[in-house]
């Protein structure tokens, strides 16, 4: 029962992204910049901490 609500969750999920790739590629491009920006800003966050760490915690 979960596999089908993942698969159909899968299809939903598809069929939206290339709906907004269709009718508004800019936006589309918009979205992806976002989501990079995301995660390139979590991964400086994470390797902020981790240099704290590695310098004993101190300011």
């Amino acid at each position: 029962m979960a596999v089908h609500a993942k698969k159909i969750a899968v299809y939903v999920l598809v069929v939206f992204i290339s709906y907004v790739i269709i009718t508004d590629p800019a936006k589309a491009a918009d979205y992806v910049q976002i989501g990079f920006q995301g995660i390139s800003d979590a991964a400086k966050a994470i390797g902020d901490f981790m240099t704290w760490i590695a310098n004993g915690g101190k300011s």
